[in-house]
């Protein structure tokens, strides 16, 4: 397994992140018994993973406490809250006072099993809630950091809705975060331009999120996004093939799988620290691992997903 520095937060942290949430939610999305999702996490750990994340909403947080009793100090917990009131609209305005929020740490630490949090991130903010982020929140997460409960202040983006990263355009501009999780990927490429440069300059930790998800793994979801995007105008249809758009990726001495491109893509770009990945299977975890330990794609390669997708910032991929 590879490490490496989480920014300004000087964490050692393994550069493939355990994912308990996304389609899968380490499996129990689609049936895995409690017993299997902790099986899943405890032999990512054993294969070096020290970075986990999980977040309120994807129900997971009481399997994350499971599998790390006795373990806690070989990893790294980094979990989300929402910051709407329940059952609020996610893009509206009735949102937690930090009272409200403070109480709602106190859960996460139940569910966790422990006595702090590493990473604690405002989950799935928007540009229109951001400012009460700043006002009302930050103060209550500086609170619980006093207290010993919280390590370091992290925000998230809704990628699927803010797919040209507003929100964290803004939060960048504030010296208050100390991690950001940003979508990116070998279709939408767009953070480089206006998330990756800023997080260096800052030296705040990056955590990559969508780095493979349903536009990258399936054939049928592949074209049709690929048609979306030569109908906007956004990609240009004789720069690839349209029938087989990623093929290119498949020549020999480049990579086996479009799934192993796309790890791959985003573990070696410039500011991304670490890439999650997430699965409800042994198997695939093994496989997903070893891919996001191998080297960068060739150059030509690169250049090409360059020269297709570079403009793109319209879709998510999920």
């Amino acid at each position: 397994m590879q490490y490496v520095t989480l920014g300004k937060t000087g964490l050692n942290v393994s550069s493939a992140g355990l994912g308990c949430g996304g389609h899968s939610r380490l499996g129990q999305a689609y049936g895995n018994s409690t017993a299997q999702s902790i099986a899943i996490i405890h032999a990512a750990m054993d294969m070096g993973v020290n970075f986990i994340d999980t977040a309120t909403a994807y129900g997971t947080e009481p399997i994350v406490g499971e599998a790390i009793k006795g373990r806690r100090d070989e990893v790294i917990i980094s979990t989300k809250r929402t910051i709407f009131q329940q059952g609020a609209s996610p893009t509206g305005n009735e949102l937690l006072t930090g009272a409200e929020f403070i109480t709602g740490v106190e859960d996460n630490l139940k569910l966790l099993g422990t006595d702090h949090i590493d990473i604690l991130h405002l989950h799935g903010v928007f540009a229109n809630q951001y400012d009460h982020c700043v006002q009302e929140l930050v103060p209550a997460l500086h609170q619980l950091q006093d207290q010993g409960k919280i390590r370091f202040l992290g925000v998230t983006e809704r990628f699927i809705r803010d797919t040209n990263h507003t929100m964290l355009s803004r939060a960048l501009e504030d010296d208050v975060w100390d991690v950001v999780m940003t979508g990116f990927n070998m279709i939408n490429p767009s953070a480089r331009h206006t998330v990756l440069p800023k997080t260096q300059e800052k030296n705040t930790g990056t955590l990559i999120m969508f780095a493979v998800r349903r536009a990258l793994s399936d054939p049928d979801a592949t074209a049709e996004i690929i048609s979306e995007l030569i109908s906007a105008g956004l990609i240009d249809p004789s720069d690839l093939d349209t029938e087989n758009p990623f093929s290119f990726l498949l020549a020999p001495n480049c990579a086996s799988t479009v799934t192993e491109a796309a790890y791959r893509f985003c573990r070696h770009e410039p500011g991304a620290h670490v890439v999650l990945t997430g699965t409800g299977s042994l198997e695939h975890l093994k496989e997903n691992l070893e891919v996001l330990q191998m080297p960068a794609l060739p150059t030509e390669a690169q250049d090409k997903l360059r020269n297709i997708f570079g403009n793109v910032d319209s879709v998510s991929g999920n």
